[in-house]
């Protein structure tokens, strides 16, 4: 059995509730809602657009290969947008406030391959709970021969993540869609995420199964049997794809915890981590190119990623206007904000982070950073 975390909040600091009562008196003042605005509506008819329309030209053009693989990238694109922004505020509940609204563009996962009980439990829960805290946060933990945590396994291999990473991007919507739900089905069950009845288990288990089929017979077995296609041909198409969603959704999600300053803190014998959890989350977090608008749209507001962890349950299209009180109540408290003035600066940081775990120097961050 895992260790349980706690976060003990040691200086009794008052920093997240005077952040909360500044941003709630934003609203408020302003008379706005937390949730999705009309700019949130148009991103969500382009996002499913970006995916759907390719895919209805692919199936009624008649394209050539050339014709069939383009759509197949802009499809690619599409799937990483409503990852990142429509059924990521759904998931949260930041979508609307009428929680059947938020459950309905949560299918958008479900549609496009994913299942949304996994990810909560992974993402939800896991990550955003215990940001950065190896053994605990899914998304810094050792996959296959990667290493994204000091306080991870180190293997000589390693030393040349900083080149085979990608190779490992580029395929982790592919194994999402494939084989992750079920792993992590089991997993979780085995670890006590899923408290479900073994009758509620089954029946997750066969809708997790029902939404494959769905997926695979108009991914996969439609274009076949409608299309002139050949079954290699499409496969090159439904991989090029995963490989632009795969790369685009791992390199957003990283550059704002595996970058330099972000730490990654080890609790102590008894699972304490001394430091209050708001202030945790922005050790282990960092924005970027905060000031582009077109990566602000496409990435769903992740390059606001430590105002996401602060505030998930407000919708993203909110993030650059809450971004400054943060800041300046972090100043006022003497806790660090971090962030990467660019999304160059950002990924850059990321490679020397990654390059850095490879060859095993842990002495550029504090690993043991639970003292705040």
């Amino acid at each position: 059995m895992k260790q349980k975390i706690k976060f003990v909040n040691k200086d009794k600091t008052l920093f997240f509730n005077t952040l909360k009562e500044r941003v709630d008196n934003y609203f408020i003042e302003n008379n706005i809602s937390q949730h999705a605005n009309a700019t949130m509506v148009f991103k969500t008819i382009f996002m499913l657009s970006l995916y759907f329309v390719p895919y209805a030209l692919i199936m009624t053009q008649g394209y050539s290969l050339l014709g069939m693989w383009a759509c197949s990238l802009v499809m690619g694109l599409g799937l990483a947008g409503i990852g990142m922004s429509v059924m990521h505020d759904a998931n949260h509940g930041a979508y609307s406030s009428n929680q059947t609204i938020n459950k309905l563009f949560s299918l958008s996962l479900s549609i496009v391959g994913g299942d949304n009980k996994n990810w909560k439990t992974q993402h939800n829960v896991l990550h955003h709970t215990y940001t950065n805290i190896h053994g605990h946060d899914r998304d810094i933990d050792n996959k296959v021969i990667m290493r994204f945590s000091p306080a991870g396994e180190y293997k000589k291999v390693q030393r040349f993540q900083i080149f085979y990473v990608f190779v490992f991007y580029s395929i982790m919507s592919l194994y999402w869609t494939t084989a992750k739900d079920f792993v992590q089905y089991f997993q979780f069950i085995k670890e006590g995420h899923n408290r479900e009845s073994k009758t509620d288990q089954i029946k997750t288990l066969l809708t997790i199964i029902g939404w494959k089929i769905v997926y695979w017979g108009y991914i996969i077995v439609l274009p076949i049997v409608l299309l002139d296609l050949s079954l290699g041909q499409v496969l090159l198409g439904f991989l090029s794809l995963h490989m632009v969603a795969g790369l685009i959704l791992s390199i957003i999600f990283q550059l704002a915890h595996v970058v330099e300053d972000t730490s990654f803190p080890v609790p102590d014998k008894n699972g304490n981590v001394e430091n209050e959890w708001a202030i945790h989350q922005l050790n282990t977090t960092a924005d970027f190119a905060k000031d582009n608008k077109l990566i602000t749209f496409y990435v769903g507001g992740l390059n606001f990623q430590a105002i996401h962890h602060l505030f998930p349950r407000i919708c993203h299209v909110h993030y650059p206007k809450i971004a400054p009180i943060v800041e300046q109540t972090a100043k006022e408290f003497g806790v660090p904000y971090l962030f990467n003035e660019s999304l160059g600066s950002a990924f850059l940081s990321h490679m020397k982070v990654i390059s850095k775990l490879g060859k095993n120097e842990t002495t550029f961050f504090a690993i043991a950073n639970s003292m705040g």
